[in-house]
């Protein structure tokens, strides 16, 4: 593929996702990302077979990058209890936009793109499931490092999972600024450190 082809799909996956995260898939149509990325309809379909398969794309463009984000956040500091505290401390800047990596807060774009492609089936919905279980197999690490124990380790990023997630939830949805300050103390207390 030439460096100019990859150029246009790299801005119509950019384009898709700043739109389908500022208004939702299902508002945001085919001709609106090709009006606001200055991309033709042929060049669209000579990449992405449908509008579905562009949703992929940003899925897998949206979990790159909180991927990078979260690693570079994470890698500052010891593994184990320090690097849960520091999920929290990332999700608590993210959610009250200090950290402009991932854009302006507007809900978790996994869990609003599940909500709206919510059959297990969906390949959208088992893209968003995989980014949610990586992030899940991260907190495990950090447990098993923090307790030692694979069962407790478990249970541990379990609680720590519903605990980031809610966070999440309720910083869009409620506008509650703090819920990742809050989940950090609890997860402090989960750890017997609070």
């Amino acid at each position: 593929m030439s460096t100019q082809n990859n150029d246009k799909r790299t801005l119509l996956v950019e384009t898709a996702l700043d739109l389908f995260y500022r208004q939702g898939i299902h508002a945001v149509g085919i001709n609106e990302v090709l009006k606001v990325s200055g991309v033709a309809k042929k060049t669209l379909y000579n990449h992405f077979s449908s509008k579905e398969a562009l949703i992929v794309a940003t899925v897998e463009q949206r979990d790159q990058r909180f991927q990078a984000w979260l690693n570079k956040r994470l890698g500052k500091v010891a593994a184990g209890r320090a690097t849960i505290e520091a999920i929290f401390i990332a999700v608590d800047d993210w959610i009250n936009e200090r950290d402009p990596a991932l854009g302006p807060f507007r809900g978790c774009f996994f869990i609003n793109t599940s909500a709206e492609y919510s059959d297990g089936a969906c390949e959208i919905f088992q893209c968003c499931q995989r980014h949610k279980q990586s992030i899940r197999a991260v907190l495990y690490q950090h447990a098993l490092v923090a307790l030692g124990e694979e069962a407790a380790a478990r249970r541990l990023a379990d609680s720590l999972g519903l605990l980031k997630e809610g966070a999440i939830v309720a910083g869009h949805l409620m506008g509650d600024k703090q819920a990742a300050v809050k989940a950090r103390e609890t997860a402090r207390r989960l750890m017997g450190l609070g």
